[in-house]
């Protein structure tokens, strides 16, 4: 199962010809994790009020075709792995069935006070669960 965040192209996104700027993805990326998490029915909010975190450790990202004025993307989350401390998620931003970035991070569990590593939490990681990858998919 997997995750899917509308997003509209304004012109603050793109740059003098139209073209979405190469780092606005990664706040398309951000926005979509954060309403991942909310269709979970958690929130960061709650989550650093509970002593959780998570913190981008790794990022790969693949820059396939690119996006324009007005256009009408999905980002789509679906976590790839679950470990310890952490877990991988991908997301990938289409243009209908066009993909035009992908992305796989690494995001590190941190209490957010010390910013210390902790175990993803046994409530947030049966969530998660929901939204793995299934074997063998790209």
């Amino acid at each position: 199962m997997q995750h899917e965040t509308p997003i509209r192209i304004y012109f603050q996104d793109t740059d003098a010809g139209g073209i979405v700027y190469h780092s606005n993805y990664l706040d398309y990326a951000e926005r979509a994790r954060s309403e991942f998490l909310y269709a979970l029915g958690l929130s960061n909010t709650a989550l650093i009020e509970k002593g959780v975190a998570f913190v981008v450790r790794r990022l790969e990202m693949d820059f396939r075709a690119s996006a324009k004025l007005d256009d009408l993307l999905t980002v789509k989350t679906q976590i790839a792995d679950i470990k310890n401390a952490s877990v991988v998620m991908e997301q990938v931003v289409c243009r209908g069935e066009t993909e035009l970035v992908r992305m796989r991070l690494q995001l590190a569990f941190v209490d957010p006070h010390s910013m210390r590593p902790i175990r993803v939490p046994a409530d947030v990681k049966t969530l998660f669960e929901k939204y793995m990858k299934p074997q063998g998919e790209n």
